[in-house]
């Protein structure tokens, strides 16, 4: 993945962001939680152009990831 490190840092903030108030939780635990996710590790890793989709996308499927567990 070629995105700049400093727009995905942002993304991320938005993607927690999003997360934390979907789930009604401090941002705090948000970011635990998506930091440690496999939804983290694959954007991070470029997969499927994950970083291209909305935040409120990404913070479905962190919930679903979630969920799952």
């Amino acid at each position: 993945m070629e995105a700049n490190i400093h727009l995905m840092r942002m993304m991320y903030a938005r993607v927690i962001m999003a997360f934390a108030q979907l789930m009604c939780m401090e941002p705090l635990k948000a970011a635990r939680l998506f930091y440690n996710s496999k939804l983290y590790e694959l954007i991070s890793e470029g997969v499927a152009d994950l970083h291209c989709r909305s935040e409120i996308y990404l913070a479905e499927e962190l919930k679903l990831e979630l969920q799952k567990h």
